[in-house]
């Protein structure tokens, strides 16, 4: 497993460019973490060790608890993945946790578990990574913090967002909302970045994009949000799957704001991703 792994990684050196500047945002975010630049407002931060039978390996999940939470039952969750490079918390930025804290008692509990290096959050041979967030992150979270099982919800940046409609997608009704930021959606095998699937059949297993094309309706029944920068390299499957499925009657709230697919726009943009979340979990 662990050579697979190395030999995965040598090969997404020679990834393209748009590959190559969301690892920089998400290293940039964990160096200023373990820095200790980041102000968590007050919020009980902690991290979850996972022996995960799925993935098989020890894997940290990063829990955060808003200080407006204190003492509070059954809470919501959500739960955030990261992008490709990342780890758990890497992307809890200074903008993360302002906008966590200007929801007050609306906010959730957030899980970032660990993805690995390069996963794609989807079940494949190097671990059955879907499977670890929704039968491993979310029962030992919800044991350990309390959170309501009923009143769950998943998104992600980039890596993560791709990660959040596929698991969305093979758990139909599950989450009460589900959101894409500058998602890593491709329109083909042939777009895809070096790694992010084991072949064209591992692919063809998770192509979110030709499911919004042919089945629309495996999104339906939970909020949906989409948004990339209008100078997102993702731009052309972002576009296709929102197409996609408002072509199949399913509705998302889609949203292109200037910027590039990089931490300085997700940045910009973390009060509305925390507003959507906190909305959709309040009516779920």
């Amino acid at each position: 497993m662990h050579r697979k792994r190395a030999l995965r990684r040598r090969r997404t050196l020679a990834a393209v460019v748009l590959v190559a500047v969301a690892v920089a945002a998400g290293f940039a975010a964990k160096r200023l973490s373990h820095l200790g630049g980041v102000d968590e407002r007050g919020a009980r931060v902690s991290t979850l060790e996972i022996q995960s039978r799925a993935v098989g390996e020890k894997l940290a999940t990063t829990v955060v608890v808003p200080s407006a939470l204190s003492g509070a039952e059954r809470p919501p969750l959500l739960v955030f993945l990261h992008g490709r490079g990342g780890e758990n918390g890497s992307e809890a930025s200074n903008a993360f946790y302002a906008a966590l804290d200007g929801l007050g008692s609306r906010a959730p509990v957030v899980a970032m578990p660990d993805g690995g290096e390069d996963s794609y959050w989807h079940d494949r041979a190097d671990g059955r990574w879907a499977r670890y967030v929704v039968r491993e992150v979310i029962p030992r979270v919800a044991g350990r913090f309390g959170t309501d099982p009923r009143r769950v919800a998943i998104g992600g940046i980039s890596m993560g967002g791709f990660g959040a409609f596929d698991i969305a997608r093979l758990h139909h009704g599950r989450f009460c909302a589900v959101g894409g930021h500058s998602p890593a959606l491709w329109r083909s095998g042939g777009e895809t970045a070096p790694g992010a699937f084991d072949d064209a059949e591992d692919f063809a297993r998770h192509d979110v994009v030709g499911t919004a094309r042919s089945a629309p309706e495996a999104f339906a029944g939970s909020a949906l949000w989409i948004d990339a920068g209008d100078a997102d390299p993702f731009r052309p499957g972002i576009d296709a799957f929102t197409a996609a499925l408002r072509a199949g009657g399913v509705p998302i709230s889609a949203h292109s704001w200037p910027g590039g697919h990089d931490g300085d726009y997700w940045n910009e943009h973390w009060r509305a991703y925390a507003r959507f979340y906190a909305r959709a979990l309040a009516s779920c």
